[in-house]
């Protein structure tokens, strides 16, 4: 089982592994789903994968971002350059690259990321059957479910286990997409979840905090225990726009409880550390049926309680203390939103550089606060000691022989307890004037200088007067520790392999198809020439018309038997015969496209993030290609899905029907459907020219009537 840490940058990369992580994720310039992180160049990702695996850690690559079609050259050199230079796995999310790098490099190991949205057993065996080795669970998925899945498959099964959740279902939310043209699906979210809305039910408000779709911190490290049990391969920690001192913190804690678990099935966890290096507060998440993963006070860093304030005047503030307080700690002030570096602390009067919990200390500031609760927000002599911590460099036990007979060469043995190496110096000589002795002889070979070794046993036997010299050790030394570097560094076979795949041909057609959610839509509507009218489930089996598609749920935990004609929305549903693939499946290039078409899928839906441009560069490359013609859908009327979550919450605030109010007086509708949440867009998709998409090669053109 494997410790997976996030890395934003060569310093969080130490700091995993010092913290003991067995492998570490991080992203490059291109691709990746944080493009805000500090992230690597292409020389500090060669470097990185060098130095994790010197000290025996995995490096995993995120190449988790939707792909267009004039990227996919640039793209497969990058994934080119990464398998030349070694890294242990690709992070995928892009059905058609992962298709097209699955048939590329068939020996270079692909895991399907948490943005592929697989939350149930059907995706799981979908993706172990497409050869991947892991597959990254939506963090919705309860551990039932993930049980059953590690049961009956043999696929490596990833959790997050640690850090910052989404609200929506990830790879499903195109809130920031829609709203400020940043694509989550890209790399860039803006983080529209974490602003301020208000609930509207009958035009009132109903909401007293306004952050209503901000998560707290996913937070497992307690029942981390029930995860080993079920067999999980991989816990993962998010934080890749986190500090070093977080990422080696995180990191420590969770590998104490993991280790601890094994050893004897108990373990102590501090959290209060865990709080004050970061914490918006914790859910333990749906994994574990915890529904109460939102904090609508603030989505921010909220540290620690230390005190309240009881009095506020002639520029100081008296606090009292219900926990140690120092100076250069972050402090802030709830109520007042309030917050700095504390700078001077005062006891009766008297500078004082420390304060304890029961005391009342004054600190100087200018104006006036309210009798509020004081948090500590940074704490300086945890961080300080982290710091002195992430100073030092891991080191790796090894266990040295060294033969010193005269006549014969000098000969080191050097073994990690994994490698071994034997290396042979110069014939050794019966010294005449000044032999070496063994203590010296030890203490030279015992200068590792800037490796990562230092020997725990190093054992001599031989001769004793003998002469040596210290170059000759130097040599000798340096010989074998680049040897056992080479071995730590292993490589992993190259072969590349042209891209193929079977594909149906379509007409060229002109279609329109309606999405409908009453049968009061229907009856105005019936009349209309629609190939096909998309009814969800519970307005289907009233309807009695040819032309109707049932509509699966994108969110599915189990499937149920169908035998009609089905609009799917997840990975899982293409086990079904009679299919048409939505919006959802994140359609943005030809061979995406492709994999769907030679996944029995009649029709596909193209994204919603798509321009013109990139709707017939997609057209024009599949007809290159292939020499073929797609069978495509384009949304051009309606209020298009921002989110799907798990969270509902109208139950939170025990209401049926309601609208989100953003800071710009937009509303947002909200609806739920299986107790699932569908948030809308404030704004219609109206497209007038929708003809020109007939002349690009599109085949149906849908109009979606679900808030209407």
């Amino acid at each position: 089982m494997e410790l997976l840490s996030p890395a934003g940058n060569f310093e969080s990369l130490k700091a995993a592994i010092l913290g003991g992580c067995d492998a570490i994720y991080l992203g490059g310039k291109l691709f990746g789903a944080r493009a805000f992180s500090n992230n690597f160049d292409n020389n500090e990702l060669i470097e990185a994968i060098k130095y994790a695996h010197l000290y025996g850690v995995k490096v995993y690559v995120t190449v988790n971002t939707l792909i267009y079609e004039n990227e996919v050259e640039k793209f497969m050199n990058y994934i080119d350059f990464l398998y030349k230079n070694n890294v242990d796995a690709l992070i995928i999310q892009d059905i058609g690259m992962m298709d097209l790098i699955r048939k590329t490099y068939p020996l270079l190991e692909l895991h399907a990321s948490t943005q592929m949205h697989i939350h149930n057993l059907e995706g799981v065996k979908l993706i172990e059957n497409l050869g991947l080795k892991r597959v990254v669970l939506a963090r919705e998925t309860p551990i039932s479910l993930i049980e059953e899945i590690k049961k009956n498959t043999n696929i490596e099964i990833e959790v997050f286990v640690h850090g910052a959740l989404c609200i929506s279902y990830s790879g499903q939310c195109l809130f920031s997409s829609l709203i400020g043209n940043r694509s989550g699906n890209r790399g860039s979210c803006a983080g529209s979840c974490r602003q301020k809305y208000n609930l509207l039910v009958d035009g009132k408000k109903v909401n007293k905090d306004e952050y209503l779709l901000s998560c707290k911190d996913l937070c497992t490290i307690e029942n981390i225990g029930k995860l080993i049990d079920i067999g999980v391969d991989s816990f993962k920690i998010e934080g890749r726009m986190k500090s070093p001192e977080y990422v080696y913190l995180v990191t420590k804690l969770y590998r104490e409880a993991i280790d601890s678990y094994l050893q004897n099935k108990k373990f102590t966890v501090n959290l209060k550390e865990l709080k004050t290096i970061f914490n918006r507060e914790y859910t333990k998440g749906f994994i574990f049926n915890d529904s109460d993963i939102v904090n609508p006070f603030r989505p921010n860093h909220l540290g620690i309680e230390i005190g309240k304030v009881i009095k506020s005047q002639n520029n100081y503030i008296d606090i009292l203390l219900t926990d140690d307080l120092n100076i250069n700690d972050g402090i802030r002030f709830i109520d007042d939103d309030i917050g700095f570096t504390v700078t001077k602390m005062f006891k009766n009067k008297k500078r004082i550089n420390h304060g304890t919990k029961g005391e009342i200390i004054s600190i100087y500031y200018q104006n006036k606060v309210s009798k509020t609760k004081v948090v500590k927000t940074t704490d300086y002599l945890l961080n300080k000691k982290i710091a002195t911590i992430l100073k030092n460099k891991k080191t790796i036990d090894i266990e040295g022989f060294l033969d010193v007979y005269i006549g014969k060469p000098l000969k080191l043995s050097i073994s990690d307890g994994q490698h071994k190496v034997v290396v042979f110096g110069d014939i050794i000589e019966k010294s005449i004037t000044s032999p070496i002795d063994y203590e010296r002889i030890e203490k030279q070979l015992n200068k590792l200088g800037n490796t990562i070794y230092k020997f725990n046993k190093l054992h001599i036997k031989g001769d004793t007067d003998i002469f040596i010299s210290i170059k000759q050790l130097n040599v000798l030394k340096n010989t074998a520790i680049a040897a056992l570097n080479e071995k730590r560094l292993y490589q992993y076979p190259y072969l590349k392999k042209e891209y193929f795949i079977e594909l149906p041909n379509f007409n060229k057609e002109k279609n329109y198809n309606i999405s409908l959610a009453s049968i009061e839509q229907y009856e105005k509507l019936k009349y209309n020439k629609y190939q096909y009218i998309y009814l969800e489930k519970d307005i289907y089996n009233q309807i009695n018309d040819e032309r109707k598609v049932l509509k699966l749920s994108r969110v599915l935990q189990h499937h149920l038997p169908y035998y009609q004609k089905l609009l799917v929305g997840e990975l899982g549903s293409l086990i079904y015969d009679d299919i048409l693939a939505d919006f959802s499946f994140n359609v943005t290039n030809s061979y995406s496209v492709a994999f769907l078409h030679s996944h029995n899928v009649k029709q596909v839906t193209l994204s919603y993030e798509l321009t013109d441009t990139q709707i017939k560069n997609i057209i024009d490359a599949y007809h290159n290609r292939y020499h073929k013609h797609p069978n495509l859908e384009l949304v051009v009327y309606g209020n298009l899905e921002a989110m799907i979550s798990k969270y509902n919450i109208n139950k939170k605030y025990n209401v049926s029907k309601s609208i989100l109010l953003d800071r710009f007086k937009n509303k947002y509708p909200v609806i739920i459907k299986d107790n699932l949440m569908y948030i809308y867009d404030y704004k219609k998709r109206n497209y007038q020219d929708i003809e020109k998409y007939f002349e690009l090669g599109i085949n149906n053109l849908r109009y979606n009537f679900d808030v209407e």
